[in-house]
């Protein structure tokens, strides 16, 4: 039985989808849980600080290889716990630039995986909601300060919104108990919309996100197809389980023994634009037969 450890910021319900998917290639890679491979899962539950020590005690375990889920967090941690044990990650930035290997074709060392360039991806999101609502002057920006990209998420927000003519009001949240007062204060400043800035601890609580904006009647835009198909108003990012896909189909390769500096870091090459056109009427918001058409889905 070969044993591998799962790392989390987040949740197993909310990585449900994902893991399906990490499974899958698994199995094609010809490894089925429970038959000849056991997957020791650690989730954070959205407290990042709890990462180093649940990478710890896998490296302790003295598991074959750490696969690491939602986003830097994870990664980082691991990173941290051990530079022998193959890793394999699912990343939301560039791999180059935040330090995990030396280049995306030859990544060298112990670490190799996917990555979504999903924070490369605000200030696409900002001008989509901005042709959405081109009302809205003031645009609210919900960013997790735990997240080691929110300056980079920040700063391509405030670049667009300069060129765009719109205010963009940054809102920190890194609990589920700070959102209704922040809902709460973004309704006393009277902001016209929306953006959730991408990030693994908000996915997983994108319910309630979706649910306090509509109670707010709050046009807002998010990262994953998910937020949309669920009630948010709009979405934009890749296709989050392919690159689980990909991370299920590298832990197989280096399991049957090719070494995960020699494998590519896989880049994203599906983005889903999705709008929810039966949230735009409940919030009584027109959108333009231009944007639609624009869209890769639209529910009605």
């Amino acid at each position: 039985m070969t044993v591998i450890g799962m790392l989390s910021g987040t949740s197993a319900e909310a990585m449900r989808a994902q893991l399906g998917s990490f499974r899958k290639a698994l199995g094609d890679a010809g490894y089925v849980e429970g038959q000849n491979l056991q997957i020791e899962y650690r989730w954070a539950l959205g407290q990042y600080d709890r990462l180093p020590a649940l990478a710890a005690d896998l490296v302790a375990q003295r598991i074959a290889l750490i696969a690491t889920g939602a986003g830097e967090p994870a990664a980082f941690a691991a990173k941290g716990a051990t530079s022998k044990i193959p890793i394999v990650m699912v990343l939301g930035g560039d791999p180059v630039k935040e330090g995990f290997v030396a280049s995306l074709s030859r990544p060298g060392a112990n670490i190799t995986g996917a990555t979504l360039f999903a924070y490369e991806m605000e200030s696409k999101r900002l001008g989509l909601l901005h042709e959405a609502v081109p009302t809205a002057k003031n645009i609210a920006v919900l960013v997790n300060p735990g997240n080691p990209n929110v300056e980079l998420q920040l700063r391509d927000v405030r670049e667009t919104a300069s060129r765009l003519g719109v205010e963009v009001i940054p809102f920190n949240a890194g609990a589920q108990e700070e959102f209704e007062g922040i809902f709460s204060t973004m309704a006393q400043r009277q902001v016209g919309a929306l953006l959730v800035a991408g990030d693994p601890f908000f996915f997983s609580r994108h319910t309630d996100l979706i649910a306090l904006a509509a109670q707010h009647r709050l046009p807002a835009i998010y990262e994953w197809r998910e937020f949309a198909l669920d009630g948010g108003l709009m979405s934009y990012g890749t296709v989050l389980t392919g690159a689980y896909s990909q991370a299920g189909t590298y832990v197989g390769r280096i399991l049957n023994g090719e070494k995960p500096g020699d494998l590519p870091f896989v880049l994203p090459t599906n983005y889903q634009f999705v709008i929810n056109l039966k949230t735009a009427k409940a919030l009584g918001l027109d959108i333009s037969p231009t944007l639609s058409a624009r869209a890769d889905e639209v529910i009605e």
